[in-house]
């Protein structure tokens, strides 16, 4: 089997099992959230110390550990996020839902705006602990898991066809309001094709002769993450197999 072969196969199935276990964990009693968060943070840490260790390693091994610990460290975050922990005010303060423009842009960023601080911050010491590494697959991958997450949020803030109600917790439940349902939004077709020109870039250093064995399977696992990106995009738009693949994860509270 090639290594891009190989790199799609580990990251459908990294994207897939992550994120069905962050929406698993947001779904059991609220008292766990806590003893989570902690375990999960010093999880986290330890794929920091990964992440650093994994730039200076070029071969395959260093590729997915760095690839391995981005997630890690994303899928702490988004645990944050959906236990209501780390997101932004509860509910609005400053605008009603009604309200458009600028006072409806600004209300509904300050109920995610501690998230949004999180992680840019997160992503700075990402790229300080991989600076200057010969293997580049844990910062790409948090920084394709960074634009990836910003132009879905932008998208559902818009307007789409399909907003993804179903992974939202009862802890974001006020987060609904700013969900807006549009057949069309004039981010969309942009969205589409940043998604499509960032993975035909990763895939194609993947493919490169010239590119080392090692990295060249870093660049398949982040080509993989980019393209499901690209299709989580494109789920925005039309029917989203939620509960096909994440039916034991979301359990009864799933919302249609």
């Amino acid at each position: 089997m090639s290594q891009p072969v190989m790199g799609l196969i580990v990251a459908v199935l990294a994207w897939w099992a992550s994120t069905g276990v962050v929406l698993w964990l947001v779904r059991r009693p609220e008292r766990t959230f806590g003893p989570a968060l902690v375990w999960g943070a010093v999880v986290a840490v330890g794929a920091l110390v990964a992440l650093a260790l994994a730039a200076r390693d070029d071969g395959m091994v260093g590729a997915l550990v760095g690839f391995t610990a981005a997630l890690i460290v994303w899928g702490w975050h988004e645990l944050a996020f959906l236990t209501g922990r780390l997101a932004g005010t509860p509910a609005s303060r400053t605008a009603p839902p009604d309200a458009e423009g600028w006072p409806r842009f600004k209300a509904a960023a300050a109920t995610v705006i501690h998230h949004e601080i999180a992680l840019a911050l997160t992503g700075l010491v990402v790229l300080a602990l991989t600076w200057g590494g010969s293997n580049p697959t844990g910062a790409l991958t948090f920084l394709v898991l960074f634009g990836m997450r910003l132009s879905t949020k932008l998208n559902i803030y818009l307007g789409v066809a399909n907003p993804p109600l179903a992974f939202l917790p009862r802890s974001l439940e006020h987060l609904r309001v700013w969900f807006r349902k549009r057949r069309f939004n004039a981010l969309f077709p942009l969205s589409l094709l940043a998604c499509v020109a960032a993975t035909a870039a990763l895939a194609s250093h993947a493919m490169d002769p010239a590119t080392a064995g090692g990295l060249a399977f870093g660049f398949a696992l982040t080509a993989g993450l980019s393209g499901l990106g690209l299709i989580e995009h494109a789920f925005l738009m039309t029917p989203s197999p939620d509960r096909a693949l994440w039916g034991w994860a979301l359990g009864r509270e799933s919302k249609p």
